[in-house]
């Protein structure tokens, strides 16, 4: 098994630095790892902590060069055969971690990169448990970490807090694009590249790590937010689509779905919700419909898929996810009616909508700064709505389930004052399954 280069990048945060880097000592096995910091001209003691460290690499930049040039200047001093893990210093490692990431990295050659998963549900990266203090934390993360290839799952992302890239793959990609600097998408980049060279990316739910979520960046919330529009407005225009493709996933309402063999995606966007559906329902066929040809170069990596639904006139499904299609399509009935006609007996469609009587709308109405205009690209429902538009093509069961928040108690006066009407303000949002 080939040994790793863990690379960590520092700016100030010493204390979670040495939470890092200890964590590693004590969790890691001895002689499989070397790891290499490069400091981003740290101004509190973190410089001199790093120059006392005799069993770590080091480089110290004169200015902060950001993540991506970073990550670079530290993958040239890695050890030349040595896989590359890119490591968050607001990290705390657990038992097996590595040892599991490579286990999972090794099993295929189609495998260009791994992650693993955390108490944050970022890119439906998080755990299924949850913990006080890090004692109890260490625990349920040895529990948890016991290598599986059932627990491996394909992504179109993988978060760049933790990812063990092959080094054959970051030496074809020539390292990450600096054009992202000081950092921010670099690591969604990151991963489309991976799969355009052919390689797969694979989420281990068998290896747990503890993160912090992110501490330099966020500080300044005016830089960040510039930041973010100056990264997104050069994704989409280098990829031809936006970042936030990357968050439809159908995982609102994927979990209604049961004994599902047969399976159609409607607009599978780049495969993100297509790979989530084929983790849940491992034996099951998935087919995409997705019009952006862009975006179907990449999910037709790993499902069939076709541009509209004339497409599928000789198939049938017995579960179709729309997602929020609902809200987006010109023609809500004929587009089920549409659906209706490749759907099996006792066939189910499976979605998710915004609540139009949520409270925030309400308020809006009742304030009356609802403007049209702001809202006439979109179809909104209430629960009744949804009731009728799938009675009306005979849709036979139905399950709903509410997506709520806690009111304030501001907004529980305003439900008082309009008791008399059967609202479900505290529904922000409905995942709904309907059997024909």
């Amino acid at each position: 098994m080939r040994k790793t280069s863990i690379i960590i990048l520092t700016y100030n945060n010493l204390s979670l630095t040495k939470k890092c880097i200890e964590s590693i000592f004590k969790y890691t096995e001895k002689d499989t790892y070397e790891i290499i910091v490069v400091d981003n001209a740290s101004t509190d003691d973190t410089v001199s902590y790093l120059k006392e460290q005799k069993n770590i690499k080091t480089v110290f930049n004169s200015e902060n060069v950001g993540f991506p040039r970073g990550c670079n200047i530290g993958i040239q001093l890695a050890s030349k055969d040595n896989d590359i893990l890119l490591l968050n210093n607001d990290t705390i490692v657990t038992t097996n971690w590595l040892k599991n990431l490579k286990i999972c990295l090794e099993s295929d050659e189609k495998i260009g990169a791994v992650g693993a998963i955390s108490n944050n549900n970022d890119n439906l990266q998080g755990c299924d448990f949850s913990y006080n203090n890090f004692d109890e934390m260490q625990i349920l993360a040895e529990k948890n970490n016991v290598s599986d290839p059932k627990k491996w799952e394909r992504k179109v992302c993988l978060i760049g807090f933790c990812l063990l890239i092959k080094r054959a793959v970051l030496e074809k990609l020539g390292g990450l694009d600096e054009n992202y600097s000081p950092g921010y998408i670099e690591d969604n980049d990151l991963s489309l590249r991976i799969i355009d060279l052919g390689y797969d990316l694979v989420l281990c739910h068998d290896a747990f790590i503890h993160h912090y979520l992110g501490t330099a960046f966020r500080k300044d919330q005016e830089k960040f937010n510039q930041l973010i529009l100056k990264n997104r407005a050069y994704f989409e225009q280098k990829w031809k689509f936006d970042v936030f493709t990357f968050d439809k996933t159908k995982y609102l309402s994927t979990f209604l779905a049961s004994n599902a063999q047969h399976i159609l995606d409607y607009n599978c966007e780049i495969g993100a919700s297509s790979l989530h559906i084929k983790y849940s329902f491992e034996k099951a066929n998935v087919i995409g419909i997705e019009k952006n040809e862009e975006k179907a170069k990449i999910a037709c990596k790993y499902i069939p898929v076709v541009s509209s639904l004339d497409k599928l006139k000789n198939q049938k499904f017995d579960t179709i996810f729309i997602g929020n299609a609902l809200e987006t399509e010109d023609n809500p009935l004929w587009f089920l009616y549409d659906l209706q006609k490749i759907l099996t007996e006792n066939g189910k469609i499976i979605g998710e909508v915004k609540n139009l009587s949520f409270i925030d709308n309400l308020k809006l109405l009742i304030d009356e700064t609802w403007y049209y205009t702001n809202f006439q690209k979109q179809n909104y429902f209430t629960k009744k709505d949804l009731l009728k538009l799938f009675e009306s093509l005979g849709f036979k069961k139905q399950t709903i389930h509410s997506y709520k928040r806690e009111l304030i108690e501001e907004e529980k006066e305003l439900l008082n004052r309009l008791n008399k009407l059967d609202l479900e303000a505290d529904t922000y949002y409905y995942a709904f399954c309907f059997v024909k």
